[in-house]
């Protein structure tokens, strides 16, 4: 992994455990309750989200690790060299300003120093982006659609023992269960299993606008386009539940749509399908899928 080329990243927040027992924290989900790693900003929390894929791991290491420092320099450079010219060229002590126009050193430097430090910047971040496009061999595919009603509909392919849909809304705020995250948990959470490949087909209802499907814990961002067929992938590390939301300006209730991702246990994922099959049945539609790697 590129974030293996330098020194270790810095230490993340850890995202909050709920404990089962009845606790605000308690997560239910088909009456079953789980003590899960929670995906989701906290009050007063610095730095990039905890990162439960190997792609999320790269992507804050490269965040930390190499931006970070490049732009800090830069900007603390930039700031030394503001108050030099300030305090040694201002007219109180130049009243006959210099006719001086070229300095062939000083033009070679910078142009040379921002080649140096982009190519630097582009040796990790390269790997990373074929990391992100690089689809491997999935072991499950999802289909997730931005409506025009701004909410996200998630489908099932038959041909992994799916064949259903649903679409996901946010909460009534006004009516929050206990424990519940406002203005993150919906209705319906999608379901996946740990330690597995997920192939994720992103899209738009032709009739509505583009959005932005967007999982910051999985590393993911990936914009849903009416009439085009966007792919990506994780594979989630630990069991948990994490949020994500429409990250693109789309329309009005563009603060309103929440995505919900779930991470069991394989047999608790078995389980979850057979439940759904049977819960969204009357609301299934054909749903098509693109073939493996034609998006690649």
């Amino acid at each position: 992994m590129i974030r293996d080329k330098l020194a270790s990243p810095t230490a993340r927040m850890t995202a909050a455990v709920a404990i089962l027992g009845g606790t605000a924290g308690n997560l239910v989900t088909s009456g079953t309750a789980w003590a899960q790693v929670i995906g989701a900003p906290r009050p007063g929390q610095m730095g990039m989200p905890e990162a439960v894929t190997d792609v999320g791991h790269d992507i804050n290491f490269f965040h930390d690790v190499i931006l970070l420092p490049i732009i800090t320099v830069i900007s603390l450079f930039v700031l030394a060299l503001l108050i030099y010219v300030s305090t040694k060229f201002h007219e109180a002590k130049n009243p006959v300003p210099a006719r001086t126009t070229h300095n062939a050193v000083l033009e070679v430097a910078w142009t040379v120093i921002p080649v140096i430090i982009l190519l630097f910047i582009a040796a990790f971040s390269f790997p990373l982006l074929t990391k992100q496009l690089v689809i491997p061999k999935a072991d499950h595919v999802i289909k997730v659609t931005g409506t025009p009603g701004w909410a996200w509909q998630w489908s099932y392919p038959k041909e992994e023992n799916g064949g259903f849909e649903f679409t996901s809304k946010l909460l009534d705020q006004d009516k929050l269960p206990p424990g519940k995250l406002r203005l993150l948990d919906v209705d319906n959470e999608a379901v996946v299993p740990v330690g597995k490949v997920i192939r994720v087909q992103v899209t738009a209802d032709p009739a509505g606008i583009i959005h932005s499907f967007v999982i910051p814990s999985f590393g993911i961002r990936i914009d849903a386009v009416p009439g085009r067929l966007n792919e990506t992938w994780f594979k989630a590390e630990k069991e948990g539940v994490y949020y994500g939301q429409c990250s693109k300006l789309c329309g009005k209730d563009h603060a309103y749509m929440p995505a919900v991702v779930r991470v069991v246990s394989e047999a608790r994922y078995k389980q979850w399908l057979e439940e759904a099959k049977k819960n969204f049945a009357a609301t299934h539609t054909p749903v098509r899928y693109a073939e493996a790697g034609a998006a690649q």
